[in-house]
């Protein structure tokens, strides 16, 4: 699953939690960390805050996280092409 880094990870609980809201939250926490490294960059841009270093770590976390959604995305889509490639 996917988890940015300083949150929980993406699990299902005993509530009942199905794959598809996992992977509901997983990609909200991506987007998440996509507008936090964005509203970042522009704070630096503004000359809102000079730390280039959160700067440049919320964007590369953002770019790590989106990376390993693009990977699950295409194992997902493969597993779904094997099921579909299966004689019944």
């Amino acid at each position: 699953m996917i988890a940015v880094a300083g949150s929980t990870p993406a699990t299902p609980s005993n509530s009942g939690a199905g794959f598809s809201e996992v992977l509901k939250q997983s990609i909200e926490a991506v987007n998440g960390a996509l507008h936090e490294a964005e509203a970042s960059a522009a704070g630096l841009a503004s000359g809102q805050h000079a730390n280039i270093h959160e700067t440049m770590i919320a964007l590369e976390k953002a770019n790590i996280s989106f990376r390993l959604m693009t990977k699950v995305q295409n194992k997902v889509i493969a597993a779904y092409q094997d099921i579909m490639r299966l004689q019944v």
